[in-house]
């Protein structure tokens, strides 16, 4: 579904990306959040796992497709909603930079999805299990990067920094609490998850309404309670979605709750009030999965500002920031690096 030709311009322009930004000095740690102090930060954390990438490290590609529906036709003029089976490359993924992390955290599972949509034209998500991101400015998440960074001697993050932090940016508590009160998800294709950000829905008139989005799976979430989750391995998420979409596809619906007077757009750890009209634009059938590690999702970055006609993003800086963190994470990725 991704053709060698994309596959091999895309590592050649992120690749060249990744050689010009590792000639540039280290960065000080009062650097502004520029993307390249933004991946020096996660490397920081997670360490330097060459050939992977810096977020959602550990995952796996699988493929499918998406159809719209008239509710969707009804607010974009987005070919994705035109009512065609859409083919699509999907990758599941746990958060954090360690590709040997364990899927019994307590941490948000991706669903990144690129659409390849008519006319040439990409569709790309980056999805997550939680329905607001962790920060709200690129700022913060420097800073609260900075404060996790563990201590040379001691090999962890100095709590005392972790509090401070804490204590300066209470916002970023939201979306670490919602994970600690929520079971972790037995599958990945039992859980919700959120598009976090506000995006601009236009139909061919001209008439205008922000949304966000959500994937809810067709069967209902299934989450892990404490006892269930100790007579699991640390490796249990893919084998599960393999023998799951062995048996049938798993299915997603698209819902996008419409935003109203007064709703923050441009600032994603805060949720829109659960009152807010909500409207079903697609169905995401996925019905392949990779038997092993690699697939057509390697090559791909995944930017959420890449969109088709008749959507676009918000001024969410979150948002705005994750083009340049993405280029420079994955021309290091693609280089080996």
């Amino acid at each position: 579904m991704t053709s060698p030709t994309f596959a091999a311009a895309a590592c050649a322009a992120l690749c060249a990306s990744a050689a010009a930004v590792a000639a540039q000095p280290e960065a000080p740690a009062d650097t502004p959040a520029t993307a390249q102090a933004l991946v020096d930060a996660f490397e920081n954390i997670s360490g330097k796992h060459p050939g992977f990438r810096r977020g959602g490290a550990k995952g796996l590609c699988a493929e499918g497709h998406f159809t719209g529906t008239t509710e969707g036709r009804a607010l974009s003029s987005a070919s994705a909603f035109g009512g065609e089976r859409i083919p699509v490359v999907v990758r599941f993924s746990v958060t954090g930079g360690n590709p040997r992390g364990s899927d019994k955290a307590r941490t948000t599972r991706g669903l990144a999805l690129q659409f390849a949509l008519p006319g040439g034209e990409r569709w790309q998500m980056a999805n997550i299990s939680a329905p607001m991101n962790a920060v709200s400015t690129p700022e913060i998440m420097l800073r609260s990067l900075e404060a996790r960074k563990p201590d040379p001697e001691t090999k962890k993050p100095d709590p005392a920094k972790i509090k401070a932090f804490n204590e300066a940016y209470p916002e970023t508590r939201a979306q670490a609490d919602w994970l600690n009160s929520h079971g972790i998800p037995a599958s990945y294709a039992a859980v919700n998850y959120w598009g976090v950000h506000a995006f601009q829905f236009t139909t061919a008139k001209g008439q205008s309404q922000y949304a966000r989005w959500v994937f809810e799976p067709a069967g209902g979430q299934e989450l892990l309670d404490d006892e269930k989750l100790k007579s699991l391995p640390d490796d249990f998420l893919a084998d599960e979605l393999r023998r799951r979409v062995a048996g049938r596809s798993a299915e997603f619906a698209m819902r996008l709750q419409l935003a109203e007077a007064g709703d923050n757009l441009v600032n994603p750890t805060l949720t829109w009030p659960e009152s807010r009209k909500t409207v079903t634009v697609g169905r995401l059938v996925i019905d392949k999965v990779e038997s092993g590690p690699g697939g057509a999702c390697d090559a791909l970055v995944f930017d959420p500002n890449v969109l088709p006609k008749g959507i676009a993003a918000s001024d969410d800086p979150v948002l705005r920031a994750r083009s340049g963190v993405y280029a420079v994470s994955a021309g290091r990725r693609l280089a080996g690096q």
